[in-house]
């Protein structure tokens, strides 16, 4: 295990990574600079009555554009488009950085986990990065963006009138979108009561 700690921003935030199971994992927001040589991992706890909510997806295209993006929930904090259009295009870019200041071989940000939330970038072959985020005590992410790629195939790109790197418009991808997170949500809290 290695780790490190950045400086980030003018906020005087700190960028801190390590190496687990040989990826990267980034850990953001870390107000006070720890001590000279400290390895420490901020972790969450799970709260065990309440489960986690899908606050938000969106999708961005392999130039850096914002082609989709949709509330998964009524807490997901409520952006103004030209929000979710910086945010895609920032993400972009930190996502295209992120390999050369890896200190191993890196496809790009993967995760971001904090206190509060978690965020969890697919990346298909073709460079569309699917982009879910969550709160901090929310299971399945993988699962959950893995079933909004095959969603985005099955009825985005067998669309004959979508357009590739053009919003995503089509109200078939959006219900099955909902329907995947009503059904993982519920499927979470079910397990959570033990049903």
């Amino acid at each position: 295990n290695s780790s490190g700690v950045f400086a980030f921003g003018p906020l005087r935030n700190y960028l801190r990574h390590r190496i687990h199971r040989r990826k990267v994992v980034w850990h953001f927001g870390l107000r006070v600079k720890p001590p000279v040589g400290s390895a420490t991992v901020r972790t969450t706890q799970e709260s065990p009555s309440r489960v986690g909510m899908y606050l938000q997806l969106f999708i961005i295209s392999r130039s850096g554009g914002l082609i989709f993006n949709q509330d998964l929930s009524e807490a997901a904090p409520h952006l103004t488009t030209n929000d979710w259009l910086r945010f895609g295009s920032t993400f972009h870019g930190l996502h295209a950085i992120a390999p050369q200041i890896a200190p191993v071989i890196s496809g790009g940000i993967e995760k971001l986990e904090t206190n509060t939330f978690k965020l969890q970038c697919f990346q298909s072959r073709t460079g569309i990065k699917f982009v879910l985020t969550a709160e901090a005590n929310t299971a399945e992410m993988d699962s959950v963006l893995q079933k909004v790629y095959e969603a985005y195939t099955d009825y985005v790109l067998k669309n004959p009138f979508y357009e590739l790197e053009m919003p995503i418009r089509v109200e078939k991808f959006s219900d099955a979108v909902q329907k995947i997170v009503q059904h993982y949500s519920s499927a979470a809290a079910r397990s959570r009561r033990g049903i």
